[in-house]
């Protein structure tokens, strides 16, 4: 369940854990005062599926972790 953001005119700031379908709160648990529900400023992200992962943080199968890689260049005598 999310965490929301209030604001209660009388006693200040609190958080409050409940349902996304449950309807906001207007009076605080707190002291009875008229509250505010604030805009989340924490967002989770999560990352799924393959594209993060396998563009963007795994070395692909052809890279070397060592350096050595064979030379295409050819000795000419």
């Amino acid at each position: 369940m999310p965490i929301y953001d209030y604001e209660c005119s009388q006693c200040g700031h609190f958080e409050w854990v409940q349902k996304i379908t449950a309807e906001p709160l207007t009076v605080c648990p707190h002291c009875g005062g008229k509250v505010y529900r604030q805009i989340s400023r924490n967002v989770g992200i999560i990352f799924k599926g393959s594209g993060f992962y396998v563009t963007d943080n795994r070395k692909t199968g052809s890279q070397k972790e060592s350096g050595n890689t064979p030379s295409t260049d050819k000795k000419v005598s």
